[in-house]
């Protein structure tokens, strides 16, 4: 069993910066995948961004380079979104995930999932 915990999210202005982070304990070993996913009102969830089993390699879905990045910590249990020039569209909940599995994409790949930190950005 893996336990995910979102935190950092909350109401902001469009422009400002953000960072979301995501405390994992339990079972931390042997997962392919850990990542970001949203999910806007109406919408499907959508990926964001993930880090990989190798340190320093990171995937982010093609719509949100250039304002958003992921991170990890020393111990890889705590991993984070970052979010500058923050936009409504940004509008969400944010969920962190993580993957067993090779395919970082996909939400159905994702074996356990944080109960996500919703974001509201003021125009």
């Amino acid at each position: 069993q893996v336990q995910l915990v979102e935190s950092g999210g909350g109401l902001v202005q469009a422009g400002d910066s953000l960072r979301l982070s995501c405390a994992a304990s339990g079972r931390t070993d042997s997962w392919y995948y850990r990542a970001w996913f949203r999910q806007a009102p109406g919408k499907e969830r959508e990926f964001v961004a993930a880090i990989g089993q190798n340190v320093g390699s990171t995937y982010l879905a093609d719509s949100m380079k250039g304002r958003f990045t992921i991170s990890e910590d020393n111990t890889r249990n705590t991993w984070y979104l970052q979010i500058v020039r923050v936009v409504p569209e940004d509008t969400a909940i944010y969920y962190c995930a993580v993957s067993y599995s090779n395919t970082y994409w996909n939400a159905g790949s994702y074996n356990y999932w944080g109960q996500g930190t919703q974001v509201t950005v003021s125009s």
